[in-house]
């Protein structure tokens, strides 16, 4: 059974509890900004810039200028991350463990990625274009190419195509040349 006294000190120590979890709450709350950051740079551009997606040009200029500053952003972010988690480490149980571990899986998985050309992945080159006369071909009265004329050699290159791949080498009435999108 609690006593009154027992009670009246219970009570006392509630301002106390509110002090020492208050002060738990800010680095775990570093923590989450900083780890956000980090994966923030490298996931917001990877998402803006897909082939085949829309992409609006303020969105394009925001992943662009946040592709460019992600190594080091990634850098500084994941340290500072790596620095309150290691911190964190020591008063957490099991389950936060585990949290922080996979956070800063994903963090360093982030700062690896952003200094990685990965767009190379996504825009590959065409190894070996195949051509097809105009009246064999399936494209549809609206779709938009892209023409080459030498000559008498005559190419045409879907820009469905081209925008995916970027680049593509060809050879038209003997001049090597590459068409770009």
């Amino acid at each position: 059974m609690t006593t009154s006294s027992q009670l009246q000190g219970q009570l006392t120590d509630l301002p106390q509890r509110k002090i020492e979890a208050s002060s738990h709450a800010w680095p775990w709350l570093a923590f989450w900004l900083s780890a956000i950051v980090a994966i923030g740079f490298f996931f917001v551009p990877a998402f803006i810039i897909r082939p085949f997606a829309y992409q609006a040009p303020r969105a394009l200029l925001v992943a662009m200028a946040l592709r460019q500053r992600a190594p080091i952003a990634t850098l500084l972010a994941g340290f500072v991350c790596l620095l309150i988690a290691l911190a964190l480490w020591r008063v957490a149980g099991i389950w936060r463990r585990l949290v922080i571990a996979v956070v800063l899986i994903v963090v360093a998985f982030s700062a690896a990625m952003a200094r990685l050309n990965y767009f190379e992945w996504m825009f590959h080159p065409i190894d070996s274009q195949q051509f097809i006369p105009q009246s064999e071909s399936k494209l549809g009265s609206n779709e938009m190419i892209l023409a080459v004329n030498f000559g008498n050699d005559a190419r045409a290159y879907p820009i469905r195509q081209m925008a995916y791949h970027h680049i593509l080498n060809d050879v038209v009435a003997g001049t090597p040349i590459a068409v770009t999108y």
